[in-house]
């Protein structure tokens, strides 16, 4: 991992630490994963661009991706 440096706005600087509260997340795993949409890891395989982005504190969720990416079934 390398550690960067980035300026923002104040604005931008608030509003990414209440998204990234709202999540639970920290900071840099906000920026992290925006960045994730953006950039794929290994753009011969741009579906990668998703992998980790659901984040879940259920040991289970891996049998229950279907309901966690799409919602429950009505």
């Amino acid at each position: 991992m390398i550690r960067t440096q980035v300026s923002l706005s104040e604005h931008e600087y608030e509003a990414a630490k209440q998204e990234a509260a709202r999540l639970g997340i920290s900071l840099a795993e906000l920026l992290q994963r925006s960045l994730r949409t953006l950039i794929p890891l290994d753009t011969s395989k741009p579906w990668m661009r998703y992998a980790g982005m659901v984040g879940t504190a259920d040991p289970q969720s891996s049998g229950r991706i279907d309901e966690i990416v799409y919602g429950t079934k009505s």
